[in-house]
């Protein structure tokens, strides 16, 4: 006989019952996704645990994902494929040839050189490296810690994921990171989701949130997406139209009478600027720039402008050449409508969400004790300015891939290749960056360390629960940096802070009722308890003026446009396709490329072209084509597909370089071609040729 029990807060356990014990404890998914589930994890002596869906939990009741389904019971416990001690090279850079040392050898290592370089070159001379291979907050935010108090540069990654977004909608609306609550979408009479799949980026939201709203959802998305297909409205258009897009969609909205002039009087700026832009474009105009039929421009517009409604803006929509000027565009439609602060209303982009619930971002990584504004150095700038020898003498990563996840691939392999640049990696596998390093630092797994979990659009925090040891030596993110700090003679005590002591603080600044064991046996807790939050209901945003500022003179003074504008990219000339690289349903970025299964569910890394321009190229459903851009070419499989429109073709990222046959993904082939703002990756702007492969 099995029994199966919660542990309780104390982590005690007892039976009656003969047989073996199964323990539950409950945790939650500290993945980069919008989701943010909460997970079981079941335990029984000497096997390894189960990952399962918490069917308490709201987002998740009871289910995984496939790609986390898979990857939390397969390659993250998988001691053949884990890093399970440090490493030092011994062969070339990029080969992967390690020897075995002990975690004294590699901190006394790394402290003499880092403090060797401080010493003769500056703490700016070491490049810091991290984004979001995990969102725990401590396994997020303490290295920051140590790499701020140095005084070390460091990447802004963001500029390949979000940063042009958020600088956008900073100039429009004061900031980003404050969205809608999702409960609301129970009033709501309209969502429209713009640039983002959840069937693949936030797959239960895409299951329950919007089939279970009232709302009508209406998708804007160049591929017709497995949430595309089930939305009441798909309004599909050319890549690179979006702005020309809202704009005939504020036509047809101020055509049919739901501008709110109260709103837009009492609470914008610039309102009077924007209307002349507007009047040109009808949807007839829009139908033949972005190849929409203008009656679904009218009906999106009738159905979002009847209210209330909600808008979901993905992160895709501005990796693309006027990324920023798009974000602008959109962010107008519940501007001019007023759908902002009321139930069911609100524009969403990300949510801070430990930001929402009190938790002071500057406690969490110590900026009390930093030297100074760190240098930063934009992602695409990352390949040209890692090859200098006299900017950069070391090179730090950490909960990134960027060898896998960066544009410049060969680029960036050359600059990483040089044998004076002292580079270490913290990881839980050998990924392609890893190959790279100097010393290799095991990292402990999620399921092995207690952090606490924030959903970056559900406003839940959750407890990440440690279930297990960490892998042969591993070390959490903490430890890791606790000890190098250590080694390096450092004394300030922000950097030694335990994890105890930091997860008791943060639970404080949130005002929960409890402890770190209480937040375990609950395994979550939504902001504002049951009650959803009406974010923005004060109407009040933090741009200079206090309005939402459709007119930015602070847009002017950083040499941007003062107003956004319904430019389009020029289509593709001729022999040119735009190739889009969004996220797949098996992996999350490039995490999980790495798990057997996955690999073998994946199949062949394919290029997705509709049937008119597969005939045009002569092109047969299973063949090989080779995809070209300036700076290569990559072997892909055809499929034949009418998800994407003629002269757009789709190509899944995610995949490990180093596990492909040609050694090189998608990224591949972008040359790092920036957006109109930030500095920003416009990936989904890449223009290739293509041709069968016999």
């Amino acid at each position: 006989m099995q029994q199966w029990n919660v542990l309780n807060a104390d982590h005690k356990l007892y039976s009656d019952l003969a047989g073996p014990v199964m323990t539950t404890i409950k945790s939650n998914c500290p993945r980069d996704c919008y989701d943010g589930c909460g997970i079981l994890v079941h335990l029984e002596e000497g096997k390894n645990p189960r990952v399962v869906g918490d069917p308490d939990h709201p987002i998740s009741r009871g289910h995984l994902c496939g790609k986390c389904g898979v990857s939390y019971n397969g390659v993250w416990q998988d001691e053949r494929q884990r890093l399970t001690t440090p490493l030092r090279r011994v062969g070339a850079k990029g080969q992967g040839e390690f020897e075995a040392i002990s975690w004294n050898d590699a901190l006394a290592e790394i402290a003499s050189r880092y403090n060797d370089i401080i010493e003769k070159d500056g703490a700016e001379s070491i490049l810091g490296c991290c984004y979001t291979g995990t969102l725990g907050l401590l396994g997020f935010g303490f290295p920051m810690r140590l790499m701020l108090h140095l005084g070390a540069s460091e990447v802004d990654y963001g500029t390949i994921c979000n940063t042009t977004g958020s600088k956008a909608w900073s100039l429009l609306f004061g900031g980003a990171y404050v969205g809608f609550d999702p409960r609301t979408a129970k009033d709501a009479a309209c969502i429209l989701v713009w640039g983002a799949n959840p069937s693949h980026s936030a797959p239960h939201m895409h299951q329950y949130w919007l089939t279970e709203s009232p709302a009508r959802v209406v998708v804007i998305d160049p591929i017709k997406t497995e949430t595309a297909a089930v939305a009441d409205l798909h309004l599909q258009p050319r890549p690179g139209t979006d702005a020309a897009l809202a704009f005939s969609l504020l036509h047809a909205l101020r055509e049919q009478g739901s501008f709110d002039e109260k709103f837009i009087g009492e609470h914008t700026v610039g309102a009077d600027e924007i209307t002349s832009l507007i009047d040109d474009c009808t949807p007839e105009w829009a139908e033949a720039r972005c190849g929409v039929p203008a009656e679904d421009i009218r009906r999106a517009a009738q159905w979002y402008g009847a209210g209330p409604a909600m808008l979901w803006v993905g992160q895709a929509l501005q990796r693309q050449p006027q990324g920023g000027n798009i974000m602008r565009a959109a962010g107008l439609l519940p501007t001019m409508t007023g759908n902002i602060g009321k139930p069911g209303t609100g524009f969403f982009y990300v949510n801070s969400t430990h930001e929402i619930a009190g938790v002071d971002d500057s406690y969490l990584v110590a900026a009390e004790s930093a030297r100074g504004e760190p240098k930063s150095v934009g992602a695409l700038d990352l390949a040209d300015r890692l090859a200098d020898p006299e900017e950069f003498k070391a090179f730090m990563i950490w909960n990134t891939n960027p060898l896998a996840s960066c544009s410049d691939q060969q680029k960036l392999r050359d600059a990483c290749s040089r044998e004076d640049l002292f580079t270490v990696v913290v990881e839980c596998f050998e990924t392609d960056t890893a190959r790279y390093a100097d010393i290799v630092l095991p990292a402990a797994s999620f399921l092995e360390v207690d952090d606490i979990t924030a959903s970056y659009m559900n406003l839940i925090i959750g407890a990440q629960s440690k279930v297990r040891e960490p892998i042969g030596k591993s070390l959490s993110n903490q430890d890791i940096f606790r000890r190098i700090a250590g080694a390096m003679g450092l004394t300030e005590p922000a950097l030694f802070e335990t994890d105890q002591d930091i997860i008791t603080n943060l639970l404080r600044q949130m005002e929960f009722e409890g402890d770190f064991a209480d937040l375990q046996a609950r395994g979550h807790f939504h902001v504002n308890g049951d009650k959803p939050l009406i974010l923005h209901a004060d109407l009040k945003f933090d741009t200079p003026s206090g309005h939402i500022e459709i007119a930015s003179t602070t847009a002017e003074e950083e040499g941007l446009p003062r107003l956004p504008n319904a430019g389009v990219d020029e289509p593709p000339g001729t022999g040119h396709y735009r190739l889009i690289s969004p996220a797949s349903m098996w992996r999350l970025n490039d995490e999980y490329g790495n798990d057997p299964k996955i690999i073998v569910r994946s199949g062949n890394a394919e290029l997705i072209i509709c049937a008119a321009d597969a005939a045009e190229l002569d092109i047969a459903d299973g063949q090989s084509v080779r995809v070209s851009t300036e700076v290569g070419s990559l072997q892909l499989t055809a499929q034949i597909d009418e998800r994407v429109l003629p002269g757009t073709v789709l190509s899944y990222k995610g995949r490990w370089p180093s596990l492909e046959p040609s050694g090189n993904n998608i990224n591949f082939l972008h040359a790092g071609s920036k957006n109109d703002m930030t500095g920003g990756s416009s990936v989904h702007g890449m223009l290739v040729t293509i041709e069968a492969v016999e």
